[in-house]
């Protein structure tokens, strides 16, 4: 198995101290974890993209890029860039050139987003967006590997012999399809031969184990070879202790005060919104949360692998309130006790 770390960039005050970094030593946290991540051995780091609500990654491709210059050889990711309110003539053109200042290090994972404003403020139905997703792809797509574009749909002007620039480094970048909840991701991501990137977030293990059959069901009735399905899976969240106990011990507190200050109440009862897990016993027994002793996690992690057969585990450290020693802390006790472990039981020719 293949790791990525994962930052949404979230600024929300620390759940119990109200502390709030500046946005620009927020950004510094994040580039020097992603250096951090390279130096640990982690395979790739990946950044995602909102617009809405507390969290400052709505320039994804201007962040990786300030990691792409400081690092040179993990794979940079997005999680997701939401193709659905962009224009796929500026995706194209803005993540080819960081395709290319990072020399092919780049690879997308596409979604329509998790947050339930970004529609409005770029002034598209909520309603179309699995209409605008799809659209926007395709021509992402077409874009990405052919030159002399002639195109027309219904969400942008036409195209007449179109040619972006700059070209990707070396091919179209590998794009992933990020699903937290529908069956229109899995189905987009089948219906080309693209992997699947579960969220793996928030709800019971069952409903992503629904998204990811589906897919693995649809690729192959789509006529792709079922071995060349590559499925990534996410978390809700990484805390590492001795032991179990001493995971509820250190984190109960702020593990459930995150939970109350992110709860979106308008969203209540929709899934993919708000986790059910809300104690931090709950989360450790039953939910996606990487959170106890070493071998616990292990165990989880392979638990979701017997389900999932995922190529790719994301895992996140500055999503519940840790300082950033504690962030270093956590993804070096990853990287050396449990890391090693799951690579060996759970192997991949994924990146090989």
């Amino acid at each position: 198995m293949k790791f990525s770390v994962l930052s949404l960039i979230g600024h929300a005050p620390h759940p119990l101290t109200g502390e709030l970094l500046s946005p620009a030593d927020r950004f510094a946290e994040v580039i020097a974890t992603a250096s951090d991540a390279e130096r640990l051995g982690f395979d790739a780091y990946a950044v995602g993209e909102r617009h809405a609500g507390a969290f400052l990654s709505s320039s994804p491709t201007v962040v990786l890029g300030a990691v792409a210059a400081r690092t040179t050889s993990v794979r940079l990711l997005t999680g997701v860039t939401v193709v659905a309110i962009l224009d796929p003539v500026r995706v194209a053109e803005d993540y080819a050139t960081l395709d290319q200042i990072a020399r092919g290090r780049l690879e997308l994972v596409i979604g329509k987003g998790a947050e339930a404003g970004h529609f409005a403020l770029f002034g598209l139905d909520e309603d179309r967006q699995w209409d605008l997703q799809q659209e926007k792809y395709e021509l992402l797509r077409r874009l990405w590997t052919e030159e002399g574009v002639d195109w027309e749909g219904e969400f942008r002007p036409p195209l007449k012999n179109t040619t972006t620039v700059p070209r990707p480094y070396d091919g179209a970048p590998r794009v992933w399809h990020g699903s937290a909840t529908s069956l229109h991701s899995t189905e987009l991501a089948a219906k080309h031969g693209d992997p699947l990137f579960t969220a793996n977030a928030i709800q019971p293990k069952a409903a992503y184990a629904r998204l990811i059959a589906h897919y693995r069901e649809r690729f192959e009735a789509y006529g792709h070879d079922p071995a060349d399905a590559r499925v990534a899976a996410g978390s809700g969240g990484l805390l590492i202790a001795d032991s179990s106990q001493q995971a509820v011990e250190r984190y109960k507190e702020l593990y459930e005060a995150r939970v109350r200050q992110s709860f979106k109440p308008h969203l209540a009862g929709k899934a993919g919104y708000n986790t059910p897990f809300r104690t931090i016993e709950d989360a450790i027994a039953g939910g996606p949360q990487l959170i106890g002793s070493p071998q616990q996690i292990i165990d989880k992690i392979l638990g979701y692998y017997e389900e999932y057969h995922h190529d790719l585990q994301s895992i996140t450290v500055d999503g519940l309130g840790l300082s950033r020693p504690e962030q270093l802390e956590t993804l070096q006790r990853f990287a050396e006790e449990i890391a090693p472990v799951v690579r060996r039981e759970a192997p991949t020719d994924l990146w090989e």
